[in-house]
């Protein structure tokens, strides 16, 4: 996971574990000849989240980040507002749960806990009801601009980025990057939801803004993960993979710029076109052979 530069100790930050846990595991299995070899596997593991001893929901997670994981939960269920109102965030693996106490608690929790809805999501894939209600309250920064360089950056650093997912499989990866393509968190889960949810956590507790900031996911940009980078202020959202029809309405209902199919230099823009500076100087010319990228 990488992070920027941390800012100053005079920034409120709640108090916080440092549980760290083994991202892989090792099995032994079996090829199509019967020949036996050891592998790692991701690791995955149960993270029940208590809210002032009550308990919210149990997350399955990888483990490389739960104390930002459950701050981001939280943050975009909406269930907290502020940093301020979060005392400590205590992660025991002993007994895979995360203690989370509040400064003044969560104002009618049973209510805003009582009504879900499934979504498409893996790993932690449910939303309280109500996210939908905060959509059109929702702006983004009419200014916000990317270039098509940038774009290419990002893939080009998601491609060469050292992860779990190279080593072992099976997990899904998240960035956020600057306007112009640094990478400032990097972070995998074994489901999407979980690290998107760890870099709001990030965001939050440095205090970054996303409105110059760019998102990436390995996965579908599904209409959660749409409306939570939305909640986060990012304008730009990257995929290697695409979009449904629900993202792409929540998009357009934010000006939100989706770019699907994010791979060498393709990508297909989805909404939010007049957000992205086109650079034809980048491509071949028209003339040469065009390789449209596979379907992810």
């Amino acid at each position: 996971m990488n992070c920027p530069d941390p800012f100053p100790a005079a920034r409120y930050r709640p108090e916080l574990s440092d549980a760290r846990a083994s991202l892989t595991h090792e099995v032994t299995a079996l090829d199509e000849r019967g020949r036996a070899s050891t592998i790692h596997i991701p690791a995955e593991r149960p993270l029940t989240v208590y809210v002032d001893k009550r308990e919210i929901v149990t997350l399955m997670t990888l483990g490389g980040a739960p104390e930002a994981l459950t701050l981001g939960y939280l943050r975009n269920q909406r269930l907290v507002r502020t940093l301020e109102d979060i005392v400590s965030i205590q992660v025991d693996w002993s007994v895979d749960a995360v203690a989370v106490v509040t400064r003044n608690g969560i104002l009618d929790i049973e209510e805003r806990t009582a009504k879900k809805v499934v979504t498409t999501g893996c790993g932690q894939g449910s939303v309280f009801g109500g996210l939908m209600d905060e959509v059109d309250q929702i702006t983004l920064p009419e200014d916000a601009r990317l270039p098509q360089s940038v774009v290419y950056r990002i893939v080009e650093l998601i491609r060469t980025q050292q992860s779990v997912y190279k080593q072992a499989g099976s997990v899904h990866g998240c960035a956020l990057f600057s306007h112009d393509g640094e990478l400032l968190y990097f972070v995998e889960d074994v489901g999407r939801h979980n690290a998107v949810d760890a870099i709001a956590g990030l965001m939050w507790l440095d205090g970054l803004e996303g409105g110059d900031k760019v998102f990436y996911t390995t996965g579908r940009l599904t209409s959660e993960m749409v409306i939570k980078g939305a909640q986060m202020g990012i304008p730009f959202l990257l995929s290697r993979s695409g979009t449904t029809q629900m993202g792409h309405m929540v998009a357009q209902r934010v000006g939100m710029s989706l770019l699907a199919r994010c791979s060498g230099k393709h990508f297909l823009l989805l909404a939010g076109h007049e957000r992205l500076v086109f650079e034809p100087e980048l491509l071949e010319p028209l003339n040469a052979p065009y390789h449209t990228a596979r379907p992810a």
